[in-house]
């Protein structure tokens, strides 16, 4: 008996069609694919939406609400101004932090997160990033870390460039350890909590800090994971017991600024940081 038209032995339909999207969604996924296939790069600017609703034959409207949500996905970045328009946002790792430091930084300044709740997490990742650094870091990774210890080690605790090499030694060890999505999250959350600017930064809690790292980058260059593990621990929670007390911190946490610049106990800024 031959098979009914609905019946268990009719072949399965040939897939021929595609879902309709609506206009909007439409040009999204077309900007989308061209961002993602490398046709559009990053930092190349966009035809203005005039030219794109031309393109695309929809409406102006249409066009800025398929920009709007490109937006959103950071994929793309409006800029103002008469040389401003949409530009493609890289999508390597590195940006990956930019785009977390920034809604990271939102978050702190609505008050949805704290700041010590950012730098615990940031201490979590960055014991294993010590770790993996002294299993993967190249020759590139150790001579970017032995050129911050050696900057360290000349200026006062008062430098401007202070803060500049602290994040550069910490989010080096990250990007050291191979893996990006780390890389990524400690260079936004190191930027976000910026221990620095919150610490008792005297001369002679500068010594010691720039003491920890040279331990620190001692043990990635002999590849010993235990002891890199140890050194970063130990410089942690170091910083965590020189905390500025909280009366010289604003509402977020942060230290509190006077005339422009954080407040410090420094104490005989004309002594350098290191012995």
């Amino acid at each position: 008996m031959a098979a009914s038209a609905t019946g268990a032995g009719r072949p399965p339909p040939r897939i021929i069609g595609q879902k309709v999207l609506r206009p909007r969604a439409q040009v999204e996924e077309k900007i989308r694919s061209a961002i993602f296939s490398g046709d559009l790069r990053g930092g190349e600017r966009l035809p203005s939406e005039d030219e794109l609703g031309r393109q695309f034959g929809v409406s102006r409207t249409t066009v800025r609400e398929a920009l709007r949500s490109l937006c959103a996905q950071g994929l793309i970045r409006k800029s103002p101004g008469v040389k401003g328009g949409s530009f493609v946002q890289d999508v390597d790792y590195q940006s990956l932090g930019v785009l977390l430091q920034e809604s990271l930084h939102v978050r702190l300044e609505l008050g949805t997160l704290r700041p010590d709740e950012v730098a615990m997490v940031r201490q979590y990742l960055e014991v294993p990033a010590a770790r993996l650094a002294a299993e993967h870091r190249s020759a590139r990774d150790l001579a970017a870390l032995r050129e911050v210890v050696a900057r360290q080690k000349s200026i006062s605790v008062d430098d401007p460039e202070v803060p500049e090499l602290d994040a550069r030694f910490h989010t080096t060890i990250a990007a050291a350890s191979g893996n990006r999505a780390v890389a990524s999250f400690v260079s936004a959350l190191h930027a976000e909590t910026e221990p620095v600017h919150y610490l008792e930064l005297s001369p002679e809690v500068g010594r010691e800090a720039v003491r920890q790292h040279q331990a620190i980058l001692a043990a990635i260059e002999t590849g010993d994971p235990d002891a890199a593990e140890r050194a970063m621990v130990e410089h942690l929670s170091y910083l965590r017991d020189h905390l500025l007390p909280d009366g010289q911190r604003d509402g977020r946490g942060m230290p509190s600024v006077q005339d422009g610049r954080p407040s410090r106990a420094v104490g005989g800024a004309s002594r350098r940081s290191s012995a």
